[in-house]
């Protein structure tokens, strides 16, 4: 296994002084009183990912997004308007306040297509630009015009095909939030990755907790070694782990690591079903056309441009993860906390739509051990959770190679003092 050196002056994390090197306190993990300020300074104040405008292929199609996050009951309506763009709105009719967009069960996510939306309470419609155009017995009311009660707007912008949303309307906009690391991966063609595979799971642990487990690769050899051959396992503990490069720009971090399987160079390393069918946790090992035949890739991904190159991660704050791997396919992870101790977990997987039977069975194949390995992280949680509630411990080392949770864990806490500091009422942006 390769070894990629750290920066010439000294390790990455001392190249980042801010961070310090000191041990890490937890307690914003396990405090309701700064939960509660994360929604304030967090979630109701920066951009957060929804999902891609593939869930949207026409005019009306719509789905709802419920975010506890931002406050209890926070739900939201995008849909795709007759003029193309996406727009988005709270989940509130105007009347009663009623909401808007369910099918039988009012606190379930949905999704479908429609020419307007109409309340189930009194049958107030709207159209897809949320303008009210219709009311029962509207005689009945006193001097209404329609014209001042449409849907209440959530800022809604778009980067590569990504939807985004945000409950400040005076926050900088997406493209100045997301800023270089996002820039510097334009170009990738996410449009063409539409066959999908998804997971969610409620999680009991905190949401950054689980951001910290996806956050560095540090683990693997020891946690996820039974998903290997003996042999590769025991090659990879010898070695450990050490990152290809790393970089914070705040409140933004990513990393880039070692790793594809495109096919593997010796396949005695490799389990019996992994070769069969061509695939595994890197993904299918035989490129998409898309891929294969792109060229040189945006300048962002695999920085380095170091042969031996598997995944590079974004962490784009708050709660989104992008992860783009050599063979040719993307995976998004969300985590959207409900309280102190919980959050909802969601991971989806792109690929390019498979051709035939065998590229389809690759790439179940590459989910189903995905969903493996996730499920490891996942179960170390709830024991990490519960102890660190137990505060006999409050403050906790951090090795150079998690220098992404350090990150995530000062961003935290300068967001929510921030916003503290000015009174709690002035955006964080």
């Amino acid at each position: 296994m390769a070894h990629f050196p750290k920066p010439a002056a000294g390790s990455w994390t001392e190249n980042y002084p801010d961070l310090g090197t000191e041990p890490v306190d937890y307690t914003d993990s396990i405090d309701p009183a700064f939960f509660e300020a994360e929604r304030d300074a967090i979630f109701k104040r920066t951009w957060l990912n929804v999902g891609r405008v593939d869930r949207l292929p026409r005019t009306g199609s719509y789905f709802t997004k419920e975010l506890p996050s931002a406050g209890k009951g926070m739900s939201v309506i995008i849909v795709k308007t007759k003029d193309g763009s996406v727009k988005a709105y709270h989940n509130v009719c105007r009347h009663r306040g009623n909401k808007l967009v369910w099918n039988d069960f009012p606190h379930e996510e949905t999704s479908g297509t429609c020419r307007q939306f109409t309340c189930k309470y009194h049958a107030w419609r709207y159209n897809l630009d949320g303008d009210l155009t219709f009311i029962q017995q509207e005689d009945e009311f006193f001097d209404v015009d329609k014209d001042q009660y449409g849907l209440v707007g959530v800022r809604c912008e778009l980067w590569e095909g990504f939807i985004f949303i945000n409950f400040d309307q005076h926050a900088k906009p997406l493209l100045d939030y997301l800023g270089p690391l996002a820039k510097g991966i334009e170009g990738y063609p996410f449009g063409e990755m539409t066959e999908t595979y998804s997971y969610r799971a409620e999680v009991g642990s905190n949401w950054k907790l689980f951001m910290d487990a996806f956050a560095e690769f540090y683990h693997a050899p020891v946690l996820h070694q039974g998903q290997y051959t003996k042999e590769e396992a025991a090659k990879i503990a010898k070695y450990g782990f050490e990152a290809l490069y790393y970089e914070m720009a705040s409140p933004h971090a990513m990393i880039s690591t070692w790793g594809g399987q495109a096919p593997p160079a010796d396949m005695s390393m490799v389990k019996p079903m992994d070769q069969a069918l061509r695939s595994g946790l890197f993904g299918p090992w035989d490129k998409p056309d898309i891929i294969a035949n792109f060229g040189e890739l945006p300048p962002g991904i695999n920085p380095k441009k170091v042969k031996q190159w598997g995944i590079d991660e974004w962490h784009f704050y708050p709660n989104f993860m992008l992860l783009i791997w050599e063979p040719g396919w993307f995976l998004t992870y969300h985590y959207w906390p409900t309280a102190v101790d919980k959050h909802i977990f969601e991971a989806t997987l792109y690929f390019v739509p498979p051709r035939n039977a065998r590229e389809r069975l690759a790439q179940e194949l590459a989910a189903v051990t995905f969903k493996e390995y996730a499920l490891q992280d996942a179960n170390t949680l709830e024991a990490t959770q519960t102890m660190i509630g137990t505060r006999v411990v409050s403050d906790f080392l951090l090795c150079d190679q998690e220098i992404m949770l350090r990150h995530l864990h000062k961003v935290t806490n300068d967001f929510v003092e921030e916003h503290r500091n000015n009174g709690a009422t002035a955006s964080i942006r």
